[in-house]
């Protein structure tokens, strides 16, 4: 599968769509496939029982993304963050003491407005039928589809799961964890090393904050140093974002040029040292992601 330097192999761009199409299909299939609570998911789950749902979702995405453009990237990030945990089953919408969505690693997650939305909306067309991890999955295509990525059907019929723990969250993947911890955490949820590489390039929307990556700019390993890995370039626009004085709540882009296309440029940007986190980075330090990234 192709992943990096696609301007250089194609003339006529055709096959840079045929290779965005396949890694955005492979990604989504990666994330909908972790331990999935249904029996089976089939395209058109919904079709006799609740026709209008998937539309509702998309307007739905749609409407508020007229109002935040950046949604898409939180719909998509608090879709991964479901299912690395205990499969896509909506658990992080629980709401309650020591919920999933109150650990430490999602402290942040949005888009939860979004789906209640869709839910009472779709609620009211079909009451009880359409589950909260579909909708989950479906604004999460939206997401895709709505960044200039492709559009596709989601399989739907995903179970709702009804135990939601802080405890629960403690695998999940940080933006500090050495390549070795990553690798190790997707390997655990049954995820290969070409699937991590994969789900990394969902970083091609969204931003982060200054506080996550702030030491590679003014103190790297304790070094009062720079992250020597980081591009000059980047450390340069990054500092006049994220100021040594600052906060750390600045914003932004994770991928550099094009943070609301869903695109293959973070891999160009992860090869050339334009990476925002020190993950994504890293990525180009580990012969095997590194593989996949330059492929």
């Amino acid at each position: 599968m192709e992943v990096l330097a696609l301007s250089s192999r194609n003339v006529d761009g055709k096959e840079k769509t045929f290779t965005l199409v396949t890694r955005v299909m492979m990604m989504t299939m990666i994330i909908s496939a972790m331990q999935c609570h249904a029996q089976q998911t089939v395209v058109g789950y919904y079709d006799r029982s609740c026709p209008a749902a998937e539309s509702i979702v998309k307007q739905t995405v749609r409407n508020h993304m007229r109002f935040d453009v950046t949604i898409p990237a939180a719909l998509l990030r608090l879709h991964f963050h479901d299912c690395f945990v205990q499969g896509c089953d909506a658990s992080v919408l629980i709401d309650g003491p020591n919920a999933e969505r109150f650990a430490g690693a999602n402290q942040g997650l949005r888009g939860f407005d979004v789906i209640d939305e869709a839910k009472i909306r779709i609620e009211a067309s079909c009451p009880g039928i359409v589950s909260c991890a579909d909708i989950l999955a479906l604004a999460a295509q939206s997401a895709v589809e709505f960044s200039n990525g492709p559009q596709w059907r989601v399989p739907l019929g995903r179970l709702d799961g009804r135990r939601s723990s802080v405890s629960d969250v403690s695998n999940m993947p940080s933006p500090t964890d050495p390549m070795i911890v990553i690798k190790a955490k997707f390997a655990g949820k049954g995820l290969s090393v070409e699937d991590l590489v994969l789900l990394n390039g969902a970083h091609t929307i969204g931003q982060t904050e200054c506080k996550f990556f702030g030491d590679r700019l003014y103190n790297f390993r304790q070094t009062g140093q720079s992250d020597p890995s980081m591009n000059p370039q980047a450390q340069s626009e990054l500092r006049r974002f994220c100021p040594p004085t600052g906060n750390g709540s600045g914003k932004v882009a994770l991928d550099r040029g094009s943070q609301t296309n869903f695109d293959t440029s973070f891999y160009n940007n992860v090869n050339g040292g334009f990476a925002v986190l020190e993950s994504d980075q890293n990525l180009m330090f580990d012969d095997e992601t590194a593989f996949y990234v330059q492929r």
